[in-house]
């Protein structure tokens, strides 16, 4: 049986959403530094960003950002998978993304917690449950809101987690994929945060 990781695409709803209404001339901050991948890790310094990504992981962030969507404001930061997504398996197809929208493509956004309404909605469109609202954690010294969906997909269970920060005039998204909670876990040990770089 194939699983795509269908999740992926509602990490990229929201901004799908919004991109649909009219929009009005937004400001957008200016654009973040993707990062880069060296030796198995991501690094953002401008974010304060690291992820230690697992052997054998494919990047597809290249492939994942395109052309950037500049009425939007969102980039892909990193998109990572257990296998290429387009070969077949009979199992869940474990992911980490993460990607950032302009704040400014979301009036009234004050919160990370409110980042969760338009994401909720864009993953309950894809069939998703949510397992838990939207909650506070804390990774090193970074306060963050994380809400936790699953999916059914044949005799599979999907589970995705995604923790939100407000930086630089951005929505920050970290969202996990795995085949069971505890796997999901697993990835977001893998996350972890330095202060960011000062322009």
């Amino acid at each position: 049986m194939r699983i795509l990781v269908g999740a992926i695409v509602c990490l990229f709803s929201s901004s799908l959403l919004f991109a649909q209404q009219p929009l009005k001339k937004l400001k957008t901050p200016a654009p973040l530094a993707t990062g880069a991948v060296t030796n198995n890790v991501y690094r953002n310094p401008e974010l304060g960003i690291s992820y230690k990504i697992l052997l054998g992981w494919v990047d597809r962030t290249s492939q994942s950002q395109g052309e950037p969507d500049k009425s939007v404001g969102g980039q892909v930061l990193l998109a990572i998978f257990e296998r290429p997504p387009e070969v077949t398996g009979d199992t869940i197809n474990s992911a980490v993304l993460i990607a950032a929208e302009s704040t400014s493509s979301y009036p009234g956004l004050k919160t990370a917690a409110d980042y969760f309404e338009p994401l909720t909605e864009a993953a309950t469109s894809q069939g998703f449950k949510v397992v838990n609202e939207p909650y506070s954690v804390t990774l090193g010294s970074r306060s963050l809101v994380r809400g936790d969906f699953s999916k059914d997909v044949g005799k599979l269970t999907m589970h995705q987690s995604s923790l939100v920060i407000l930086s630089k005039g951005y929505a920050v998204s970290f969202t996990f994929i795995g085949s069971s909670e505890d796997e999901v876990e697993q990835l977001v040990e893998r996350l972890s945060f330095a202060s960011p770089a000062k322009h």
